[in-house]
């Protein structure tokens, strides 16, 4: 029997009649989808199935060299809630009527500027388990952004150097410095690259000047920064300035984020689903298979086979799936 879902170079779906498409990866495919504008999730040269402005951000930040965004009539978008322009995508077989939903990363919380993912029906769920544990369950967003706030507040007397994604949690921590007592708020040239291309498509601003060799950051500054702390600017900026820096993700609940990171202060915030979220999210769409993979696939496979009763299974590339037996 064909194999209708594995893990290739990406997520790949074949419809019984052979057409073939790879969702977040390259190769042969009648169609390449990109659910989001992370570097980790688009490797193809040829035309995409994404939003528009998925496209738009990929073009940034490859330089003009990324292919133009199309649509497909067996492919419906949902917003995914995980960064600007990311989508789910629900691929549906016209010979057999059966439906496929891709989340690619998704997160079902409404928080800032993004609306989360409303689950959709399907008969095949392919998820994404980043968190997929039960020890990470987070704190609400608005708990979050009160911790930050107060943290803000209380090292006025230093700049503080925030750290996130380029594209995601920079600028949800330009939002949330918008609304702190810190007196300058600079985004990096990568930060800014991106906030600029969600602003010309989405009605949304995010505050901050580009940083360059000309700014001296000093007390009241924050400077919102992607990569590492322990990079040698970094290390020289902290040096020559006395900042503090704090990292944000959903590995912060975990106390060790803060020393194996290199960071000072660690907040739980993140653009993916808790492993109470991604339970919810499988009850919702209710499907009659399963198929997890990134992070936890295995541990939350289980769990999905024994809390919800649902056929699960973890994808691992070059593995057979079930539909092979």
């Amino acid at each position: 029997m064909t194999r209708r879902v594995r893990l290739g170079s990406g997520i790949e779906v074949t419809f019984a009649g052979g057409e073939r498409f790879v969702a977040d990866g390259s190769g042969d495919a009648d169609a390449t989808l990109v659910s989001h504008a992370h570097g980790d999730h688009y490797a193809s040269d040829s035309a995409v199935v994404a939003s528009e402005l998925t496209a738009a951000l990929l073009d940034a930040r490859r330089d003009g060299a990324a292919p133009a965004a199309v649509d497909h009539p067996a492919v419906e978008l949902f917003p995914a809630g995980h960064v600007a322009g990311s989508r789910a995508m629900r691929l549906t077989d016209p010979d057999t009527g059966r439906q496929y939903l891709y989340t690619g990363d998704c997160s079902t919380r409404d928080r800032f500027h993004l609306d989360g993912f409303d689950p959709v029906d399907a008969d095949v769920l392919i998820l994404e388990t980043t968190y997929g544990k039960p020890e990470y369950r987070f704190p609400s967003t608005e708990a979050t952004v009160g911790r930050v706030q107060s943290w803000l507040a209380a090292t006025t007397d230093r700049p503080v150097l925030l750290f996130g994604y380029a594209l995601g949690r920079a600028q949800k921590l330009q939002r949330i410095l918008a609304e702190s007592p810190r007196d300058r708020v600079f985004v990096t040239d990568a930060v800014a690259d991106v906030s600029d291309v969600i602003e010309r498509h989405r009605d949304v601003t995010f505050p901050g000047e580009r940083y360059g060799d000309d700014v001296d950051l000093g007390p009241g500054d924050a400077l919102v920064c992607s990569g590492s702390p322990r990079s040698p600017w970094v290390e020289s900026l902290v040096e020559s300035t006395g900042a503090v820096t704090a990292g944000f993700s959903g590995w912060a609940v975990d106390d060790s984020f803060v020393y194996r990171r290199g960071f000072d202060e660690g907040f739980v915030l993140t653009d993916h689903c808790d492993y109470d979220e991604l339970l919810a999210l499988v009850a919702a769409v209710d499907p009659e298979q399963v198929y997890t993979q990134h992070g936890f696939a295995d541990a939350f496979a289980t769990s999905v086979t024994s809390e919800l009763g649902i056929p699960a299974q973890s994808l691992k590339k070059g593995q057979a799936t079930l539909s092979d037996f």
